[in-house]
């Protein structure tokens, strides 16, 4: 559309005439901009793991789009074009500068024109300049924190689970649970409490959750609507009165139910992607003997409680199940003819029961049931109670006892307590595998300000500082797994599709080297986007680095533009220099154009409040960041940059036939010397 205006301005061309040289002038520009657009978007759809499914619809969307906007371009918009643009008239004050060139913009393409003019003067020090900006990408994605998603959401909901030892009662644990719920009804800005006890985990009531729900985030947060409405009532002021944050409110419950003894409690963000346990942290410790990962999980756990912005840290094995052992006396029970599975049969009934010792037929209904036996709840509580039972004695017994059953022609029994004693100990309540091996975990949540890539980080190193044991493995689940899928495979994403581009751009220009000054724009804008994500507070997450890819699209674009009329310009005649200044002046409305439309696209996603916000914001922060304060640079380096390239391809044009020339003279055969000189002159006549 602007090149077609820009026909019809400065070239004094009909609005038909110029849809077609508009369109002819800028088709290969358009073509290589979406090509290239494609498989950078495209690739995405192709990630492995739960990223590449989040995603695939992503990818194939944004592709096929792009590919109907390229046809929309070639179509539909000349043909606009041709009949709703009309031509310019004659300027009757006699200046030859079109009327959209003057005013305002004219100063910002004079002001860019002198920069570029001194940018090509000291060339070798904007390369310096932009070298270093590229080499900036390492430290500065060491520098950004780096989530899976978004840990700051505000949807003014989350979660709290509580857990008290094993074996404590209902009614204990109703108690524990009344008290909570006072708590959380004290703190402010909680509105409702939902509370489930015993309904998961297979009915275990010492596991009990909390869902709470806070005041709504458009009533208790700053926004244009709240102001406007206090400015419209005589109270502007408040918009900041009461104002606070879900990380606070979690903070505060957090603090709150940490008072209470003998209670691990966790205090979660309900994201809207969940990946294994319900924790931020899942740092799992393999290892063949049960001791030794108690050990060093316990001394991991007292050290991760030490590091900042890790909480709620706990491991998965507790030895606090409450259990009763039967130690049998089998020199006893031998010598009275009773064998150990007896007493342990015995046992199993009475505590665990037996669904069918029996069948009753009732002759009234002509039907049967079966007879379940199994001692009340309070004998199976009791020691002394199954300490009563009896166990028969069998064949084998004594001389006296076989005498005593003669005598009283009856089986001989012996109370339980004469055979065995019992114990009381602890153990766990449940033993973990990972990949056939015991695995003792250490999780934990992560406090506001903080990130997850870093509190792993912090948390590998405290437990290389204890000392892994030898034979022993640690590994990270969860959100955490995830988070080194995605960035291996965005890793990958970016590889490829910076060779795809490369392939596509090297086809269509036919020129091995100009590519390279395109793609060169991309590492000179992410910088500047890991700057805003860092100084904005966001994270490098799945969606922020969807924003890579959206700053790549624009970038390159504007990139496209400028080396593609250069080139088109030096083909008509002009020299270098003058073909430098005159591309990218032409191309400089364009370009900031796209920027302008662009910023102003994302500005809803980068200003917006409410539930959900801070996820998306991410993309729209990284985005306009990166384009916007790029922008002069990569306006500035490109040119520069093709200057450079364009002198390294003369270079290898003349290196190449240099090479030729000289393996042509020194072949030692006179013949075949002769005969290629022949041909070489004849082929100059041609």
């Amino acid at each position: 559309l602007e090149n077609i205006f820009h026909c019809i301005e400065e070239k004094k061309m009909a609005p038909g005439d110029a849809a077609i040289k508009g369109t002819k002038e800028i088709g290969l520009a358009v073509m290589a901009t979406t090509l290239s657009l494609v498989i950078v978007f495209l690739p995405v759809a192709f990630l492995s793991s739960v990223t590449g499914r989040m995603l695939y619809q992503f990818g194939v969307t944004a592709t096929v789009a792009i590919l109907v906007s390229l046809f929309v371009s070639f179509t539909l918009t000349p043909m606009m074009c041709s009949r709703l643009l009309k031509k310019q008239p004659t300027d009757s004050n006699g200046k030859d500068e079109p009327a959209s060139r003057r005013g305002f913009y004219h100063w910002i393409e004079v002001a860019y024109l002198w920069m570029l003019a001194k940018a090509l003067r000291w060339r070798w020090l904007v390369l310096i300049v932009s070298l270093l900006v590229m080499l900036s990408n390492i430290p500065l994605t060491q520098l950004v924190n780096r989530d899976y998603i978004p840990l700051n959401v505000d949807e003014s909901e989350f979660e709290v689970r509580a857990e008290g030892k094993e074996g404590v009662t209902l009614v204990a644990m109703r108690e524990v649970v009344d008290i909570i719920e006072a708590r959380l009804q004290r703190i402010e800005g909680i509105e409702t409490v939902l509370t489930s006890l015993g309904t998961r985990n297979f009915g275990s009531v010492n596991r009990v959750e909390f869902f709470i729900r806070l005041r709504d985030s458009e009533e208790r947060t700053f926004s244009l609507k709240r102001f406007l409405t206090g400015l419209l009532h005589g109270n502007p002021g408040e918009a900041f009165e009461g104002n606070f944050s879900q990380r606070d409110k979690m903070a505060e419950v957090r603090k709150a139910l940490g008072e209470i003894p003998g209670l691990r409690a966790s205090v979660r963000n309900l994201t809207s992607l969940r990946q294994g346990a319900p924790v931020d942290i899942d740092f799992a410790v393999t290892g063949p003997e049960m001791s030794k990962l108690l050990e060093f999980c316990d001394k991991l756990a007292a050290r991760a409680k030490e590091i900042p912005g890790i909480v709620d840290v706990y491991t998965t094995l507790r030895i606090d199940n409450p259990e009763l052992l039967v130690q049998i006396d089998r020199d006893r029970a031998a010598a009275m003819g009773i064998d150990v599975r007896e007493i342990a049969d015995t046992l199993r009934i009475a505590v665990g029961g037996d669904d069918r010792v029996s069948r009753y037929r009732d002759e009234t209904v002509s039907d049967a049931y079966d007879v379940e036996l199994r001692l009340v709840g309070i004998d199976r509580n009791n020691i002394d109670s199954i300490s009563q039972l009896f166990v028969r004695a069998g064949n084998d017994a004594e001389e006296a006892t076989s005498l005593l059953e003669v005598v009283t022609n009856r089986p001989v029994t012996v109370r339980m307590d004469n055979l065995v004693h019992f114990e009381h100990h602890e153990s766990a309540s449940r033993v973990d595998r990972l990949n056939r091996q015991r695995m003792v975990a250490v999780r934990a949540n992560i406090a506001g300000g903080y990130a997850l890539a870093d509190r792993i980080d912090a948390l590998r190193a405290a437990a290389d500082e204890i000392g892994v044991p030898s034979g022993y493995g640690i590994q990270v689940l969860g959100g955490g797994r995830e988070l080194e899928r995605t960035l291996a495979d965005f890793g990958w994403t970016f590889i490829l599709s910076f060779i795809l581009m490369y392939i596509v751009l090297a086809a269509q220009y036919e020129n091995l080297i100009h590519p390279f000054v395109i793609l060169l724009s991309l590492p000179l804008a992410v910088p500047f986007g890991l700057l805003s994500l860092h100084y904005g507070g966001e994270t490098l997450n799945l969606y922020s680095a969807l924003g890579i890819l959206v700053l790549f699209g624009v970038v390159k674009k504007a990139a496209i533009l400028q080396v593609d009329h250069t080139n088109v310009l030096r083909s008509e005649g002009l020299d270098r220099h003058t073909a430098i200044m005159q591309a990218n002046r032409d191309r400089l409305r364009p370009i900031l154009m796209t920027t302008i439309s662009f910023v102003a696209g994302l500005l809803p996603l980068l200003i917006a409040t409410g539930p959900g916000a801070e996820e998306r914001r991410s993309i729209a922060v990284l985005a306009v960041g990166g384009q916007t304060f790029s922008l002069l640079l990569t306006l500035l380096a490109i040119p520069v940059l093709y200057t450079f390239f364009d002198d390294i391809g003369a270079w290898l044009k003349r290196t190449f036939r240099i090479t030729h020339r000289d393996e042509l003279f020194e072949t030692s055969n006179t013949g075949k010397v002769a005969g290629a000189a022949s041909a070489a002159l004849q082929t100059g006549r041609d």
